[in-house]
């Protein structure tokens, strides 16, 4: 098999004032082993489970629908949270920021937030052309996505008379209204894994059958994964297992009062990650009082907007910086060729890629300099490979935590609260108790008000 090029480096992990190795492992082995049982030994069709078996899933049929997504000029994926944010981060991550500025077919327009000026300027954008929608929900009744799933329909019908043979919903494989929706109009569906949460669906047709459109090889992508996966299930202690080690410090740095997790990829093509993991981490373990709050950064830029907080700021945050050392692309720094810019003279020459991967240095060193405590992870490339094998070591150390901290990491309690209030004021029946309460509460809010 394979071998991954990714190394986890904690020697700076623990701040200043912290425990020796020995005695952290003494304290924290035998809840990293309870929970690593756990996570083994769940039957895989329990609620929340089921993403521990994607990286070895059959892709045939994902494979055979992004082929007929190919026949389109653009693809609308309208999805929110774990529906987009996975999505997001393939895309970006393998084929970049820039896909839909080139000859490339499909365009890949992803609906997400329903605000009404970005629902529009997506339509304007591809209405000339072949447009499949695809839409993902495991229950169909999220109102976000919902909302827009029939506004684009409706452009759809209006502008070519029929819109239910260039759909695909991808949703509960029996039942939710997007399940009912595809066997009265015959519309494309695809199964969403019953026992697998939105937040852990990127490597399931939620996320796959986009990246594959796109052109990513899913099959490496799964790889990476299943190669992280056996490695995770195989190395059994905190000295050859890094989601053992990584799940032990976040638990011991929330009890030393670092209530943040901040995540500091150094490349571009990385920030959706950091925007992934942000809802996998907050919504997995922000419960009961407890978790920690995710934080994107993202390097060089935040260098010069959240690095003076974090080495001279509060003590509070537990920092992992992502480096990668082959960034693919050259970019040389021509000579100096004026006397003014002198003084430049130095970056003559100088690869970025490889400036960017000593500024990421250099921001390491700085904050474990003032006894912050920081993981240093390290891969070679970003590529399909190595892309799927970080998106299972996260989901997997996310779910470790949760477990090691004594809460479901697969639940959200907090975001039903909020749907079902947002079902009540949109007028739905049945959640007419839940519109009082929402408006109970915002006059709360309201009992102060300053206006100018």
């Amino acid at each position: 098999m394979e071998k991954l090029s990714i190394s986890f480096n904690f020697g700076g992990a623990f701040g200043s004032g912290g425990p020796s190795f020995e005695n952290f492992k003494k304290e924290n082995e035998a809840a990293c082993a309870e929970a690593a049982a756990w996570l083994k030994e769940t039957p895989r069709e329990t609620e929340g489970h089921g993403w521990m078996d994607l990286p070895g899933a059959d892709t045939t049929e994902i494979k055979s629908t992004a082929e007929w997504l190919k026949g389109y000029d653009s693809i609308i994926h309208v999805g929110i949270g774990g529906s987009a944010l996975g999505n997001l981060m393939l895309n970006q991550a393998i084929i970049g920021d820039y896909h839909n500025l080139g000859g490339a077919k499909p365009k890949f327009h992803l609906a997400d937030n329903p605000d009404p000026t970005k629902t529009r300027s997506i339509w304007e954008k591809v209405q000339q052309g072949r447009v499949a929608l695809v839409g993902v929900s495991k229950s169909g009744a999220t109102a976000e996505t919902m909302s827009q799933f029939l506004w684009f329909r409706n452009e759809m019908i209006k502008l070519r008379g029929s819109a239910d043979g260039d759909i695909l919903v991808i949703t509960d494989p029996e039942k939710g209204i997007f399940r009912s929706f595809a066997r009265s109009s015959g519309c494309r569906v695809m199964d969403l894994p019953a026992s697998v949460g939105g937040r852990y669906s990127v490597l399931s047709a939620a996320g796959l059958i986009s990246a594959a459109a796109a052109g990513i090889d899913i099959d490496v992508l799964l790889r990476g994964a299943a190669i992280m996966k056996n490695s995770l299930l195989e190395n059994l202690s905190i000295d050859s297992n890094p989601a053992w080690m990584a799940s032990s410090l976040h638990c011991y740095h929330e009890k030393m009062g670092r209530p943040m997790a901040v995540l500091m990829p150094y490349s571009s093509r990385m920030a959706y990650f950091a925007e992934w993991f942000a809802q996998l981490w907050g919504e997995s373990l922000g419960k009961e009082g407890r978790g920690t709050t995710p934080v994107r950064a993202l390097g060089a830029i935040d260098q010069h907007s959240q690095v003076q907080l974090y080495t001279d700021g509060p003590d509070d945050k537990f920092f992992t910086i992502i480096n990668i050392k082959d960034h693919g692309e050259k970019v040389y720094v021509p000579p100096v060729d004026c006397e003014a810019l002198g003084p430049l003279s130095y970056l003559g020459n100088a690869d970025i890629g490889k400036m960017l991967g000593l500024e990421a240095m250099s921001t390491a060193a700085a904050i474990v300099k003032n006894g912050r405590p920081l993981v240093w992870i390290e891969t070679g490339k970003i590529d399909c490979l190595t892309l799927g094998a970080l998106i299972f070591y996260y989901e997997y150390m996310t779910a470790l935590t949760g477990r090691m901290m004594d809460i479901d990491p697969f639940d959200q309690p907090g975001v039903e609260q909020g749907k079902k209030y947002t079902y009540g004021l949109m007028g739905r029946e049945g959640f007419e108790k839940d519109a009082a309460e929402a408006k109970e509460w915002f006059e709360k809010i309201s009992e102060i008000s300053l206006n100018i």
